[in-house]
Formats: C-alpha cells, structure tokens, sequence
C-alpha cells in the first residue's frame, strides 16, 4: 500500500514539477506561470523544490564543465529576465542561492525576514539604517555614501540577502548584449505591509510542500537560510498537513 502511494505522489510531483522531458518549458511566459503555481523555484535543480532550469530540459552550455557551463544553452537568460515578469521576487534565501518567489510566497517569507532586519547588530543594522533614510541603491553609491571597501560592503550585502533583508535582482539583461546592475532594496521597502502569521515555520513548510508535492524527509535543512525548529513536522503530521507516504518520506496531505 505504501509503495503505490509513494508511486503516485513520484508521478504527481513529476508532472507538477516538470520533471520529464516532455513537460518542459517553452516560453519564458511558461516559467512565469510554472512560478506562479508553484510559488518558489530555485535556480538549479539542487534539492526537492522545484527549479526554473530543471523544467528548462536543456542541454547545458558546456558538456562536463562547472558552475554556469552547466547553465542550459539558450534558456539561461531567462533567470534574469523573469525577474523582470509583475509578481516575481528574487531573493537568496535558499541557504544564500537563488529562489524565486510570487508574492503570495514572499509574504509567508515576510515574519521571518522582519525578525531578521529587526535582530541586525553593526555593519548589517549600518547598511539596512542607509538603505531606510535613501532607500534603492547601487552598490556603487553605497561603497562611496558608507565609505566602505567592495569587500566590505558585498560581505554585508550578501549576509543581509541571505535573511532575505536585502533584496536584489543583480544582473538585469535585457537581452542577451545589453545588462545593467540592479540596485538593492530592503524588504520592507518592497513588502511595506507586515503579514501577520502566529506560526510562519509552520505555514511556509506545508506552502514549500505543496511546492514539492514529495521530499525526502531529511531535505528540509537545504531548503531555507535559517535552520527548521524542531518538532514542526511532527506537529504538521499530526495537523494532517503533511504526511508519510513511505519510510523517510514526507508530502502534502491535500
């Protein structure tokens, strides 16, 4: 009984998910709505949450090469240019990589990251305070207004983008000749509205689930900047959210 109820969440999340060939994406209005229904994708396919460039099906652009070598041939550029779609956000917090999120996602994100801004000590609370008085800003002006060197400012920056405090769409292309840098933003200059949730962990775990559809139950600790509470999962089980539908497995009840 267990192994075909694993069998049917694998097809279910293979289709979901786009993970045959066959459901491959076309168009970059394809990844808008594939992000829109899911409501987060990582860049790379690197855990159980669902990824632009793995519903891309492409071949990458260098055989056997690393990092962007393994990026799809053409349909690279569509990781920037879907930033540029309404209702999308990029953010870093899939553990300081990439994650798209729509902005009914973003605002499950949203107690944790103002918990975040609100806990920031020294050059992170210096550069958000900067951020607040002059708000969007290229690192440029910030490097001259903060009086900091490049190393300094990005190793603020990236810290402060992997809690989702600082958001930053980075490279924008335009087309596949024509780039600019992007400035950043403080979260709550982008989400001004707080949400509300007495239990954030709880929600944005059966949110991503749903995203998933199935996860092995130890993937969790890839999927977020900050480490999942203990107890959680167990609590959604017990909610019936979530369940097992085979030894060292969790999915979404629904």
């Amino acid at each position: 009984m267990m192994r075909s109820l694993l069998a049917a969440y694998e097809a279910r999340r293979s289709r979901e998910c786009r993970l045959s060939p066959r459901r491959a994406l076309k168009t970059l209005d394809e990844a808008a709505d594939f992000l829109a229904e899911r409501g987060l994708l990582t860049r790379m396919p690197d855990s159980a949450l669902p990824s632009l460039f793995g519903a891309c099906h492409e071949q990458p652009g260098r055989a056997g090469g690393r990092g962007f070598d393994l990026w799809p041939r053409t349909k690279w550029i569509w990781s920037f240019q879907l930033t540029q779609k309404p209702g999308t956000v990029l953010t870093k917090l899939h553990r300081g990589k990439s994650l798209f999120l729509s902005i009914e996602m973003a605002r499950l994100f949203d107690p944790l990251v103002r918990q975040s801004i609100a806990d920031a000590t020294g050059d992170d609370a210096r550069f958000l305070a900067h951020l607040s008085k002059h708000g969007e800003s290229s690192l440029d002006d910030l490097e001259v207004e903060l009086g900091w060197d490049r190393k300094r400012l990005k190793g603020v920056r990236d810290r402060l983008q992997r809690s989702g405090s600082v958001v930053g769409h980075g490279l924008v292309f335009e087309d596949d000749s024509s780039w600019y840098f992007a400035p950043v933003r403080r979260w709550d200059q982008v989400f001004p509205e707080p949400a509300i949730s007495p239990r954030p962990f709880h929600e944005l775990i059966v949110a991503t689930m749903r995203a998933a559809v199935l996860a092995p139950a130890n993937d969790f600790g890839r999927w977020f900047s900050w480490p999942i509470p203990r107890g959680i999962v167990e609590e959604l089980i017990a909610e019936g959210r979530l369940i097992r539908p085979a030894p060292g497995w969790l999915a979404i009840a629904d």
